[in-house]
């Protein structure tokens, strides 16, 4: 008989202090609400994991964000500013040991952990719910099979006018994404998608792919963290003035970004060249929580993988663009936002029918470190100082759900396996928030082994607007390393 168990009946969480030696602590006004408990956590937290912190000069800003992707072919075609580097998951494959057979990343984002690994002939499975992170796995998938003849059929496409057939399909519009073209750009899409039902079967996947990858530059956006940032000229309402400079029409920036697929694809022989025997890929949709249940155990001989933050981003937005060319309409949307991952206020409690996973529950639930952290913010609240107050409903149910997820992890992890995690501390309320001793507070529950915490040796600055109310803290960005005895 299954029990129904829903994410956020007791919400309690934990917060973690700097770690003694490694980071400067960041230091709070005197005169900081506070609570005793809360420090002393803090203390506690520290002398735990304080052993096993490593600052690691390899795990530069650049390497541990897409920033060191920009430069690499293939990997720079599209801009998914969450991503970490090829670079890093190489670095990380060769402190496991022995080359791993299969590993897995249940937030695949736009691949690059998997694509990294199949590149030096490890096998890799994934799990991604937003429909972009699809789109593009799958258009590399496709070019990986390419041959001269679709080489020479993709450009012909490009450069003989085949995609102006004179069929328009209409561009799908969210509130989100309501006036981003200029209509110029915006009678160029809607003619590419007529134009892309009629292209070549094996074309269609790469295309796409390159209309994702332009939709950025032609339009009166840009990504800002959390949100999209307009320019002036959209039309819409603004409280500041922003101003892109000029625009490509897509149709310019279209040509362009296909020509840089060809030359990139023919020139380094593809993500699998180093290898004898490229790695098999296989990437699962839907969000982890309903997927990691379903896959045997002791089936990885390495999990990588970077989840969300808990920074209030939400995907959904950030990726509307992109999202709304693939078809998604409002409800989808919402739907999205609600199955991902809880990080953003507009997360309500997930419900979950898994009797199993009353133990990752209680871990949060119970955790009297994880308790203090959420009795703060929750005061934080009722005092009317949080600037909005279902960040203590988001922070509770993010630690709650990412104990489930290193629960199952930990489950589908084969003896001797290591775990690698990448993530960012945050800070709420003027509270610091540790992620990565709290989540290796939960891989030690789950029966794995704290092996280190490498950190990054450059912090990053917390919010302007927690800067402007509570000072300036230095937050931790770590990679935490475990490993299955």
């Amino acid at each position: 008989m299954t029990e129904s168990l829903q994410i956020g009946e007791t919400s309690t969480a934990t917060r973690a202090g700097a770690a003694r030696g490694v980071v400067k602590k960041p230091s709070l006004p005197p005169d900081a609400p506070l609570p005793s408990g809360v420090r002393k956590a803090d203390d506690l937290l520290a002398r735990r994991f304080g052993g096993v912190m490593r600052v690691s000069p390899f795990l530069t800003r650049q390497i541990v964000s897409f920033q060191a992707n920009k430069t690499k072919p293939r990997y720079r075609w599209f801009k998914y500013k969450e991503a970490f580097s090829a670079d890093l998951v190489k670095y990380l494959l060769s402190i496991a040991g022995a080359r791993p057979d299969a590993v897995l990343d249940p937030f695949a984002g736009m691949g690059t952990s998997l694509f990294a690994c199949a590149g030096v002939g490890t096998d890799a499975d994934g799990v991604e719910l937003l429909p972009v992170g699809h789109c593009i796995v799958g258009a590399h998938n496709s070019l990986a099979n390419f041959g001269a003849d679709d080489f020479s059929a993709l450009e012909k496409w490009r450069s003989s006018g085949a995609r102006q057939n004179g069929r328009r399909l209409p561009l799908n519009e969210l509130r989100i994404t309501a006036g981003a073209y200029p209509p110029e750009s915006r009678a160029q899409i809607e003619s590419f998608l007529g134009a892309l039902e009629a292209a070549p079967a094996q074309l269609q996947p790469v295309l796409r792919f390159a209309a994702l990858c332009v939709l950025e530059d032609a339009s009166y956006t840009r990504k800002d963290g959390q949100f999209l940032r307009w320019d002036n000229r959209s039309g819409r309402q603004l409280k500041q003035q922003f101003h892109k400079g000029k625009l490509p029409s897509f149709a310019d920036a279209l040509d362009k970004k296909i020509a840089q697929i060809i030359r990139d694809a023919r020139a380094d022989g593809g993500f699998f060249s180093s290898c004898e025997k490229r790695g098999k890929i296989r990437l699962f949709p839907g969000s982890c929580l309903d997927v990691l249940p379903s896959l045997p155990g002791e089936s990885y001989d390495a999990v990588l993988t970077s989840p969300p933050y808990c920074n209030r981003y939400d995907y959904t937005r950030t990726y509307a663009l992109e999202l709304a060319l693939l078809g998604a309409d409002e409800k989808e949307i919402s739907d999205l936002r609600q199955r991902m991952l809880t990080c953003t206020v507009e997360n309500r409690p997930k419900t979950i029918v898994r009797k199993e996973w009353r133990a990752p529950l209680e871990w949060a639930g119970g955790h009297p470190l994880l308790g203090e952290i959420v009795r703060f913010l929750e005061e934080q609240r009722r005092r009317g100082l949080l600037n909005n107050g279902a960040i203590v409903r988001m922070v509770s149910e993010y630690f709650r759900e990412m104990a489930c997820v290193i629960y199952e992890c930990a489950r589908l992890m084969r003896r001797g396996a290591a775990f690698f995690m990448v993530n960012d501390n945050v800070r709420y309320g003027g509270a610091d928030i540790s992620v990565d001793f709290i989540l290796s507070g939960f891989a030690e529950s789950a029966g794995l082994e704290v092996q280190n915490i490498l950190v990054s040796p450059q912090t990053k600055g917390n919010s302007s607007q927690q800067m402007g109310a509570h000072g300036r803290s230095a937050l931790r960005k770590c990679v935490c390393v475990w490993r299955k005895p």
